[in-house]
């Protein structure tokens, strides 16, 4: 069985315009934009590069989304947590449902890592079938542990 190949995307593709919901913006005119770089097969996860320029907006979550820092810097808050800074190298999850305040000075840009969420029973089967799959196949099963009385 041949395993599928990696998928290579460069960061420095040219982004389309990707308005944000208008009834989202709460300040200025941010204007976003996006580029999908990868998508998985059964379409549930993807990574994007996202910019946007200044302005605050309210975002309402309706995937899984953690977000690599690029470029730039952004103030984001949430009802259970307190505002903050994000610059490049930070790491944030959102997940779905989450309501995040953005505050963008001037500019940020980010990788997104996106997952659809599944519903739990899915989820549970989905997992038991990679473990099922994992059992037959040998791989990724732990290695047995060093006798110690030879």
């Amino acid at each position: 069985m041949s395993l599928p190949p990696m998928v290579y995307s460069p960061s420095d593709v040219p982004l389309k315009p990707a308005p944000i919901n208008p009834h989202w913006v709460r300040a200025g005119n941010p204007l976003a934009r996006n580029t999908v770089l990868s998508r998985s097969q059964d379409g549930t996860a993807s990574t994007i590069i996202w910019d946007c320029t200044a302005g605050e907006f309210v975002w309402h979550y309706d995937i899984d989304e953690t977000i690599y820092f690029l470029e730039g810097s952004a103030v984001i808050g949430d009802a259970a947590n307190p505002a903050r800074r994000f610059v490049p190298g930070d790491v944030l999850f959102l997940p779905k449902g989450a309501v995040a305040h953005w505050q963008v000075d001037n500019y940020v840009r980010k990788v997104a890592f996106c997952r659809r969420v599944q519903p739990r029973l899915v989820g549970h089967a989905l997992r038991a079938a990679s473990f099922a799959r994992r059992l037959v196949t040998g791989r990724g099963l732990a290695a047995p542990a060093p006798s110690l009385g030879a």
